[in-house]
């Protein structure tokens, strides 16, 4: 497999991908792998597992998931490894041709817009209500101009954000990963020792609900199993120095193996502490002037942090094809036909943080709309994978019948599981809007 060439028979021609030398170490793909999947979802787990309906429904969730969410991360590093692409759009583009590559390019880019403006978001309120707990005081006094995220935000926007987003390659990410994926353990383990601790000033609910309230609360909380992080499959595959199949597919289990454990904790402990009273942020349930408890909250935005730049970095790939494309075609001056150049690169990533700062600060609430894109993810994680491994039947020269046989079924099925959570879920939160 990976011996293909650009000019193996039946594929696509090669295109000269954007990235650099393959540089990005195993550990440090997995801290990439893990912190791309470790996103602002890791708040909502408790209140996940009290709508499922208790503990035992949620793993078992939790568990169905993991397999596709497994299998989808291998067969996209096949995928990349068969179409000689350095980029998801790309492969989707080159595997399943241009028209399935416009619409995966098209919902890509949305879909990396409103996370990185639903991380902001997050970040913003994190900052604030940090600012309520050390300002708060006997009697309520107004919030100085400095505490509110108008100010905040945009400030740490400029600060750390942009700077962390301007490397050209995602293997520099693996640096900040580990800082990231430190912090959400610590949360994981706040809420863990919380629950045998259980100090003062902390209520609980003693007898937590243990059956969901009907069928559908169960398929309606599945996309907040689904750990977002392979749309940074490709690129973080094509960056790695040991590139073979075995090698990738290792790395993922342990990826989201340890992902699950930190997300297991959470909404274990979250749900079992709480119960169904649990709030859909789970540090909103605690006691606010908790020293413990506040020190989460800025780890938890230090996490969050971390993981807008892979998210900027895989929106402004898309934005770099659409540029080489346009200087392929003989539009704009040939000093910008490197599209990963500074001159382009850092346009391109201050015009990010720029539309999505601007976006979540003056959208008034996102949370419906972020819903109804989060149905979009279903696409990235079960249909184009599902698709790479049916084209394959299209080359037989690449592997013998029976596995072939083996991916075709595969494909389908993740095909038809996508297509039913993205309707189910989008349906949900329309509903939800009227």
């Amino acid at each position: 497999m990976e011996g293909q060439t650009p000019g193996s028979r039946g594929l696509p021609e090669k295109p000269h991908p954007a990235t650099a030398a393959a540089t990005l170490s195993s550990m440090g793909a997995v801290f990439i792998l893990m912190k791309s999947a470790l996103g602002a979802g890791l708040l909502n787990f408790p209140w996940a597992f009290s709508k499922a309906g208790g503990v035992v429904p949620a793993f078992l969730v939790e568990l169905v998931s993991l397999v596709f969410l497994i299998s989808g991360l291998v067969i996209l590093g096949y995928a990349a490894a068969v179409s000689g692409q350095a980029t998801y759009q790309a492969v989707v583009r080159g595997l399943c041709g241009p028209a399935i590559g416009k619409l995966c390019e098209a919902c890509f880019l949305l879909n990396l817009l409103m996370i990185s403006v639903a991380f902001l978001r997050v970040i913003g309120d994190q900052l604030e209500k940090l600012c309520d707990s050390l300002l708060s005081g006997s009697p309520p006094a107004p919030q100085p101009w400095y505490a509110d995220q108008r100010f905040t935000l945009p400030l740490l926007s400029v600060l750390v954000i942009l700077p962390l987003s301007a490397p050209r390659e995602i293997a520099f990410q693996k640096y900040t990963s580990i800082l990231g994926t430190l912090a959400a353990c610590y949360l994981a383990l706040v809420i863990t020792v919380q629950y045998y601790l259980w100090p003062q000033g902390l209520v609980r609910e003693s007898h937590p609900s243990l059956s969901p309230a009907s069928w559908t609360s169960v398929f309606s909380v599945f996309p907040t199993y689904l750990l977002r992080c392979h749309e940074a499959a490709v690129s973080i595959y094509c960056s790695m120095s040991k590139r073979s199949l075995s090698h990738w597919a290792l790395v993922c289990v342990l990826s989201l193996l340890a992902c699950c454990l930190i997300y297991s904790l959470t909404g274990v402990y979250g749900f079992l502490t709480f119960g169904t009273e649990v709030s859909a942020d789970v540090l909103m349930s605690y006691p606010g002037n908790d020293m413990v408890i506040i020190v989460a909250r800025v780890l938890f935005a230090v996490s969050i942090v971390t993981v807008y730049p892979i998210v900027l970095f895989l929106g402004r790939s898309v934005m770099q094809d659409f540029w080489r494309r346009s200087c392929l075609g003989g539009w704009g001056p040939s000093a910008l036909a490197d599209p990963s150049g500074l001159w382009v690169r850092m346009p391109l990533t201050v015009l990010w943080v720029t539309v999505t700062l601007a976006m979540a600060l003056f959208m008034p609430d996102l949370s419906e709309i972020v819903s109804i894109i989060g149905g979009i993810s279903s696409f990235f994680i079960f249909i184009f994978p599902g698709e790479a491994p049916a084209f394959q039947a299209f080359c037989p020269f690449v592997l013998p019948c029976s596995s072939l046989c083996c991916l075709e079924v595969w494909g389908v099925v993740s095909v038809l599981v996508g297509t039913f959570i993205f309707g189910q879920s989008t349906a949900a939160a329309v509903w939800e809007m009227f």
